[in-house]
């Protein structure tokens, strides 16, 4: 028997926002087919599979409910584009490594191969909606290429919506999000096609919550966003390096602060430094954009911010070696976690990377353990230009799964991750494992300190005196 959809969906990318979000949307609309995309088949083939490609709470549940009765998965990118009514473009935009903004601007030549691809092989007309995370006008050089191929039988209308989940909690993000933005062009067709989206998530999201506007406001409101959260967080930890000096709690000092409701508790936790695809990413982004419009304060302000997260890092690498008697030379260091943050396997722009990269180069010996990601991903990152060889990686590194095993004859413990099983650990056990004196370096700011101290351990933290 087959099924007649009212309306059909295809996602061009199947990566962490891709995959979750239209997984969430064919969840919650059992009459819209969706199709997720992706030219990389073994990515496919892992979203087909009972081993799903990447790990969120939640996920799996969303993903085995509608899979296979109106979410489907495919390489085949031009069937997919062709059924479509709607189209996500969520391909990856990486920050530049080489060329004209180098180290700033984002990659968007994903973004344009895709644009490329859809109006070369659409027969009908779409709604593209651009849910990549892009610099502010992306949507006008896709509009651009979009309306060079259109012809009298087929339109392009383009839209903007822009996705605010945090990796960890990205399904409960979506199912209960704090808004929606979609943006488009302030025509009569703009707003038909915004319309059209928007009935899509109020299947399941109140109206209020879903907020039109204009392509360019909501494409800044993603960077915006992003660029306030990290700079409370390198708030933080700037005012952790003055608690550390003087003597303050910079727990009690967030708690204090928090306790204003014009500033509130959130994004107030003093850490080693914030990780993930976006923050960085998002902020640099905001840079290059301000040099482009030759604001070069507004550049500097924004840049601040990510100076301070790198000066995070270093400070707490530094104060490791100067605890352990000022080197870190052939000591066996127990790194626990390497995700950049809990309750996912994403390490991109983990802090566990720059400290690793600094142990191997001072020639300690690390184990690092991490409860979620893969070892083959952490090969990949320590073996990255400008991190680590293979070489230094196999003569410095080794992958366990346990803990305990991390920890034997470990001069020191140092916590990357917040995972919240290294809370209900065996810290005695641990510390017997240990050479003593034994060190805990809590760079997260999650562990009994009292209880650590009692047990034997000298203990470090970030945002407190020793």
């Amino acid at each position: 028997m087959t099924i007649e959809f009212k309306t059909k969906i295809c996602c061009i990318g199947g990566g962490y926002v891709g995959g979750p979000t239209c997984a969430v949307i064919a969840y919650k609309n059992p009459a819209v087919k969706v199709t997720i995309v992706d030219l990389n088949e073994s990515r496919i083939a892992a979203w087909n599979s009972d081993n799903l490609p990447i790990y969120e709470p939640g996920l799996e549940e969303v993903v085995f409910a509608a899979r296979g009765r109106n979410l489907f998965f495919s390489a085949d990118v031009d069937a997919g584009i062709l059924e479509a009514d709607l189209i996500f473009v969520s391909v990856n935009t990486p920050t530049k490594k080489s060329g004209i903004g180098a180290g700033f601007a984002a990659d968007l030549a994903y973004v344009e191969s895709a644009t490329r691809r859809i109006a070369s092989v659409a027969k009908s007309s779409k709604i593209v909606i651009e849910k990549s995370t892009v610099p502010c006008r992306t949507a006008e050089s896709m509009r651009t290429i979009l309306e060079a191929n259109s012809r009298d039988d087929i339109r392009f209308d383009i839209l903007s919506n822009p996705e605010f989940l945090a990796e960890g909690t990205a399904i409960s993000d979506l199912m209960n999000p704090d808004r929606v933005l979609i943006g488009s062009l302030q025509t009569p067709e703009g707003f038909r096609a915004q319309q059209r989206l928007a009935d899509v998530y109020a299947a399941w999201v109140p109206r209020e919550k879903i907020i039109t506007m204009n392509l360019w406001s909501s494409e800044l409101s993603k960077l915006a966003a992003n660029a306030m959260l990290a700079q409370r967080i390198s708030s933080i930890n700037a005012l952790s390096a003055i608690c550390e000096a003087t003597g303050a709690d910079v727990d009690e000092v967030a708690y204090a602060c928090g306790l204003d409701t014009r500033i509130g508790p959130k994004f107030l936790k003093a850490s080693v430094g914030f990780g993930g695809s976006c923050f960085q990413k998002d902020i640099l982004n905001l840079v290059y954009l301000s040099e482009s419009l030759h604001l070069p304060e507004v550049a500097a302000y924004w840049n601040q911010v990510v100076q301070m997260n790198e000066y995070q890092k270093s400070r707490f690498t530094e104060r490791i070696v100067k605890a352990l008697f000022n080197t870190v030379t052939n000591k066996r260091l127990a790194i626990f976690g390497f995700a950049f943050k809990k309750n996912t396997g994403d390490t991109r722009e983990s802090a566990a990377i720059t400290l690793c990269k600094y142990f191997m180069q001072e020639r300690a010996q690390i184990r690092i353990y991490d409860p979620k990601v893969e070892l083959e991903q952490i090969e990949m990152d320590l073996t990255e230009p400008g991190v680590g060889t293979m070489e230094s990686y196999k003569k410095f590194v080794t992958v366990v799964d346990d803990p305990y095993k991390a920890a034997e004859e470990a001069d020191a413990i140092v916590v990357l991750t917040e995972w919240d099983e290294f809370k209900t650990l065996d810290w005695n056990r641990l510390f017997a494992e240990c050479k003593k004196p034994a060190f805990v370096f809590d760079g997260r700011l999650m562990l009994d300190h009292k209880k650590l101290k009692q047990i034997g351990f000298k203990v470090e933290v970030i945002g407190k005196r020793a």
